[in-house]
């Protein structure tokens, strides 16, 4: 049997999503891009999950689409890819291997290392943070191969940077480091070990109230696209869901007493 594409591992609320094909550098294939979608799907049942790392394993994050596999599937591939969820997600196959990590109600991290080129920066750009090192590099490559980003960057990279900046970089398909990455804004910050660094950051996220922070996403997710009056409306409907619940109360209760917070999970 072959080795799993994805692996999944959960220790004290935190998961770890790991791409496990080295030797292709993560390349994704057919069956990666189903094991992705399989453990996003997983995690956004499982409600003892408060926040997620997705890192790769090997020598890089994630190299991007590995162009022979899918030219060996002939002209199946590209409807597999192009099929629609039947969950009722907005995204195709392509789309929601990167979207999914959007979707899911806790946080998700990127542990950027290696390369992150195409369908892999686009994978990173779903996440809600991304760690990367000073020399990872990165590049929406798609132009390159005559193509443009497909895999959810309209909802991702153009959003968090200016139009000039993802045109230049969609227009050129030119590899840039992690540092730039941080400057333009595609990545959060520079560490020296992605994943460790952003396996503390998930335990510090999973240290708080886990309804909390699931709301704090829906609101950092949902409110850039509102009218202010609806923004506002979002933030009185999710405050009122917190407001005296379980949760809330233990945290206020930890924080003055100064112990260890004891939350409950979603249910």
């Amino acid at each position: 049997m072959s080795e799993p594409r994805v692996v999944v591992t959960v220790e004290d609320h935190v998961a770890h999503v790991r791409l496990h094909r080295p030797d292709k550098r993560n390349g994704l294939d057919l069956p990666m891009f189903e094991a992705l979608v399989e453990a996003g799907e997983g995690l956004a049942a499982d409600p003892r999950v408060r926040s997620v790392v997705l890192s790769g394993d090997g020598p890089a994050f994630c190299a991007g689409l590995d162009w022979m596999a899918f030219l060996a599937m002939g002209p199946d591939a590209s409807t597999r890819l192009m099929a629609r969820d039947p969950a009722g997600s907005p995204a195709n196959l392509a789309q929601r291997v990167c979207w999914i990590w959007a979707e899911l109600p806790m946080p998700v991290i990127a542990a950027v290392h290696g390369v992150a080129f195409g369908g892999g920066l686009q994978l990173a750009l779903g996440c809600d943070v991304r760690l990367v090192t000073r020399d990872a590099q990165l590049s929406v490559m798609e132009v390159r191969y005559g193509l443009i980003p497909d895999m959810s960057a309209s909802q991702t990279l153009l959003r968090l940077v200016r139009p000039d900046v993802a045109k230049e970089l969609m227009f050129t398909g030119r590899v840039f480091s992690g540092e730039e990455a941080v400057q333009l804004g595609l990545a959060t910050r520079v560490v020296d070990d992605p994943v460790a660094a952003a396996l503390a950051l998930a335990r510090t996220i999973a240290g708080h109230s886990p309804h909390a922070v699931r709301a704090a996403k829906a609101l950092a997710s949902r409110a850039p696209m509102l009218s202010p009056a609806e923004g506002f409306a979002l933030e009185a409907e999710l405050q009122l869901t917190l407001l005296g619940s379980p949760n809330q109360l233990e945290a206020v209760q930890a924080t003055m007493t100064r112990r260890a917070p004891v939350f409950s999970d979603p249910g």
